[in-house]
């Protein structure tokens, strides 16, 4: 012993610390191991997935493929099982009954804003969103759907398609067309994610941001959104260089909307009335107390970072997986000629009305891509009081008929709800691996539509509660997102206005899902290649 002290000793101070580091990992390692394996496990707790280091936990595998590892660990555990992540103790709760857990958990024993605000409110701004107490931000999300209506929805589309034939008139990436050459290829996502932006900023966002949208906005947008990344969730307020970006660009799009509603406020701006900002300078609390303009200015920020992300990703998966199945892209042709032909070979002008009731192929193209390609894979509440786990739930997969197995989520942890594993569990869907619109369609439907549709107003109108649903693309209860009916609204006119002007194709093979990002999206390149119509 006494050698190898001295053997130790006599090497560089380098090799001593590495050697020190190395050492103390492994005896983590094993001393992590063995209390995994032989000390008695609380039987009232949700089994823990086995993992090899400590603190880190399962982040390595579960970051790598979010659905594979939840696939693989309900095959082993069940339905509910808690991983370590990074320091943290995440309880998964699949499957529809597992939704309803978390999505209707009562608000003493859950709370989005403790699990979420560490990474919006540095993008967002304080004030609005997980900023704010629960019944607070029920009131925001009713100031928004202010901004919502069917009045404004009208004109929206006009003005999306009219984006849509721009962008492809003018955009490099459709240079070679410009030209005359007979096709072109183009990274999808790019093109989607551009296009969005500039949809989103001709309607919800106002036409003083429309038309600032130029390399110094562009700048600000890409420096917020560099902080909107899974570490700040994690460890959030790390000083790195990409969170000082985040925070100079907060203050600067701040202070640029600000600078939109004083000019609003003094009368000096007109045509601004469909647009967001204005259903919200109209807006006051139920205390009476009028929506303040930083406050107009931070949930302007939130409605176009959370749109922009989601929007894209779904838009471009749903071309991405109409050009792997082009079939269905005559058929939304066929459709488009049907309703809106004008009898002399022309089409007529989209049209709100007709679009949001008489184009099922076109509905079922969006819904089936939110089936498959949910915009995000995971979606976390912060448990405040210890949550009782339904028998019918906890039951693991080793249960025997009538087995009472029953758990407890303790207090501390963050439950997870999944329902994009649901989405295409083989056990629940027909082919569920298959892109099939179909489905949607007739009375193939009926065996998905929601059987339990139960309304509650949380503040913010009547909105289903029912998330005992293998189909859950927008949440469901307090949480359910907004901006769902605007969401197809966009997505309906992008895609009904490139399937009017081109047919299109893989380059390649449908990309990969990438899961580095808290929205999954399209690996890259995602290239399509583009035919116009004759």
């Amino acid at each position: 012993m006494s050698e190898l002290l001295a053997t130790v000793q006599a090497l560089p101070m380098w090799q001593q610390v590495i050697g020190g580091i190395l050492l103390a990992t492994s005896l983590s390692v094993v001393i992590n191991v063995l209390s995994q394996v032989l000390l008695p496990r609380n039987k009232s707790l949700p089994p823990v997935v086995f993992h090899w280091f400590p603190v880190i936990g399962s982040a390595v595998t579960y970051g790598m493929d979010p659905y594979r590892f939840f696939f693989e660990c309900r095959e082993k555990y069940g339905d509910i099982f808690t991983f370590k992540l990074l320091g943290r103790n995440l309880t998964v709760a699949l499957g529809p009954k597992g939704s309803n857990l978390v999505f209707n958990g009562r608000l003493n024993q859950v709370s989005a804003e403790d699990a979420y605000t560490s990474l919006t409110t540095p993008v967002f701004g304080k004030g609005v969103v997980y900023d704010v107490p629960n019944a607070v931000l029920m009131e925001q999300k009713r100031f928004v759907k202010a901004g919502l209506s069917v009045e404004n929805f009208r004109t929206y589309v006009t003005q999306i398609a009219a984006e849509v034939k721009d962008f492809i008139k003018t955009d490099p990436a459709f240079l070679p067309l410009q030209k005359g050459s007979s096709s072109v290829v183009v990274d999808i996502f790019n093109a989607f994610s551009e296009i969005t932006i500039l949809t989103a900023s001709r309607t919800l966002q106002g036409k003083e941001v429309r038309e600032n949208l130029d390399k110094s906005f562009a700048k600000l947008y890409h420096d917020l959104d560099s902080g909107f990344t899974p570490i700040n969730f994690v460890i959030p307020n790390l000083p790195l260089p990409n969170n000082f970006r985040r925070d100079r660009a907060q203050r600067q799009m701040s202070d640029f909307y600000m600078g939109i509603i004083k000019k609003r406020r003094e009368g000096s701006v007109e045509g601004t009335e469909h647009d967001m900002i204005n259903a919200l300078m109209e807006q006051s609390y139920k205390n009476g107390r009028e929506i303040n303009d930083r406050e107009i200015a931070h949930m302007m920020i939130a409605l176009l970072m959370a749109g922009q992300h989601t929007s894209s990703a779904t838009g471009s998966w749903a071309m991405l997986r109409l050009a792997s199945r082009p079939e269905f892209i005559e058929e939304l042709y066929e459709e488009q000629v049907k309703v809106f032909g004008d009898g002399t070979g022309g089409i007529a002008p989209l049209d709100y009305d007709i679009q949001k009731s008489s184009l099922p192929v076109l509905d079922a193209v969006i819904r089936e891509t939110l089936r498959m390609h949910p915009p995000i894979h995971s979606l976390m509440r912060k448990v405040k009081s210890d949550i009782p786990v339904p028998p019918t739930l906890a039951a693991p997969k080793s249960s025997k008929p009538g087995d009472n197995k029953t758990y407890v989520i303790p207090k501390g942890h963050y439950v997870v709800a999944a329902p994009g594993v649901s989405q295409i569990d083989p056990h629940l869907w027909e082919d569920a691996d298959v892109f099939d619109p179909h489905r949607w369609l007739g009375d193939r439907a009926k065996k998905y539509e929601q059987t339990e549709d139960k309304q509650e107003d949380f503040g913010w109108g009547m909105v289903s509660t029912g998330a005992n649903s293998p189909y859950l693309p927008f949440g469901a209860g307090r949480h359910r997102c907004i901006g769902e009916q605007f969401a197809y609204l966009q997505l309906g006119t992008i895609i009904s206005t490139f399937v009017r002007a081109f047919k299109w194709r893989l380059e390649d093979k449908l990309p990969d899902p990438d899961y580095t990002s808290m929205v999954v999206l399209p690996s890259q390149p995602a290239n399509v290649v583009f035919t116009p119509r004759k």
